[in-house]
């Protein structure tokens, strides 16, 4: 039953995740003839991820007192009407359709929820590191149909690929809809939501700064819980380069179009893919998992940085990013694994939902610094990438040292 429960899961983050990668390759076409395009690309992400600074805490709060079927249905209706917006293909579209599809992306939080819902605890880190690699399956199948349909129809026209894989998303967006409407509660008997409790969850997610003090009162109950949100905020600014690198790739020295762009994403993940299931079907839950970040995070420092200076050599490019797929790539699924064991039935959805609003913050505000470094040089945020994943491996060391002290003590 709960096997059941977790394919249907894993089947609605792999279409999600197909509906938001096979856009990727065409997404400057959306800012083409403007100045400062990938100023403009950093402007759509930093919207998207902004408006979750209010999304995913109400939406965890939510799910921890409806149920998680609620929000699946929510996201999944809110991610095909935002795609919807993006025709026709021009800058307002994609605005308007990163806004839209910010206020329901609360996806994230109640399916790691969910999952660890459902996940024994000696499989934990397995089953949440088999969604990292269904999200890298995800970015191979996505970029894998925008290209195919390209070639197919033998479009031409940049705009005309644009709408037809536009279109192609919001056929499968509406897919996800269906499913989601399908799936079976992973979370039974949820109490509800009291509506002063409503209320309150509605003023806190639209104040910001309580969202930290309401990290604080929740490590007071989980110690440690801090640490790894802001590990995890760190990771998040540091593989900000995601969403930097179609503007990179296409506006910079390596000038990859459309079909360059979506074979290079099917190499990246479809390799992350099998790197993944090999480690966390295997190896995750086998190993001291602190000191494996610290040293993925210290071996990736100068992988991120190598970006920057790979000039026009796509071959050097692939290097690199098989480097990065055996490195800091991994980082994410066991920081995951590690804050869901500090979760409980009633706080899972809140405790994951003002970790995704963190992301947020540092995913809007990595996105300002590398789209005003990216006006300077195209190369520079990847400097910036690389002294984020530096404060990642400072942290995870202060955390392990702080533990070994609280045993000695």
């Amino acid at each position: 039953m709960f096997q059941g429960r977790l394919l249907h899961i894993y089947a609605i983050i792999f279409l999600d995740v197909v509906v938001g990668s096979i856009i990727g390759p065409v997404l400057p076409q959306f800012v083409r003839g403007h100045a400062n395009p990938q100023l403009w690309l950093a402007l759509g992400t930093a919207l998207f991820l902004g408006v979750q600074l209010i999304s995913a805490p109400l939406l965890g709060k939510l799910s921890d007192g409806y149920g998680r079927k609620p929000i699946f249905r929510l996201s999944s209706v809110g991610t095909f009407l935002a795609d919807c917006l993006l025709l026709p293909v021009r800058l307002g579209s994609q605005l308007a359709n990163r806004f839209s599809d910010g206020l329901t992306n609360g996806l994230y939080a109640t399916v790691r929820s969910a999952i660890t819902d459902i996940s024994p605890k000696e499989a934990l880190f397995r089953n949440l590191g088999i969604e990292g690699a269904i999200i890298s399956l995800g970015f191979v199948i996505g970029p894998a149909i925008a290209g195919l349909l390209i070639t197919t129809l033998d479009l031409t026209d940049p705009v005309e690929q644009a709408r037809y894989v536009v279109m192609m998303a919001v056929g499968l967006s509406g897919l996800n809809v269906l499913l989601s409407f399908f799936l079976r509660e992973t979370h039974p008997n949820p109490g509800g939501v009291s509506r002063v409790e409503l209320k309150a969850a509605i003023v806190h997610s639209l104040n910001v700064s309580t969202i930290l003090r309401r990290l604080r009162q929740k490590n007071s109950e989980h110690p440690g819980l801090l640490n790894l949100v802001l590990t995890q905020v760190a990771l998040t600014a540091a593989v900000g380069y995601y969403n930097y690198f179609v503007a990179y790739v296409s506006l910079g020295p390596l000038q990859m179009d459309t079909k360059d762009i979506s074979y290079f994403f099917m190499y990246f993940g479809g390799l992350s893919v099998a790197i993944s299931y090999g480690f966390y079907g295997f190896l995750a839950d086998r190993i001291n998992q602190r000191r494996a970040i610290f040293w993925f995070a210290l071996v990736g420092i100068p992988v991120l940085a190598a970006y920057g200076v790979v000039g026009t050599s796509r071959l050097w490019l692939y290097v690199i990013i098989t480097i990065d797929c055996l490195t800091y790539s991994l980082i994410q699924g066991l920081i995951e694994g590690l804050m869901a064991q500090k979760t409980t039935d009633t706080d899972r959805g809140e405790i994951f939902g003002l970790n995704q609003a963190m992301q947020g913050l540092a995913s809007f505000g990595t996105t300002l610094v590398f789209g005003l470094l990216s006006i300077i040089d195209l190369r520079l945020p990847f400097a910036w990438f690389a002294a984020c994943l530096g404060v990642v491996a400072w942290l995870v060391q202060q955390d392990e040292y702080q533990g070994e002290t609280d045993v000695t003590d």
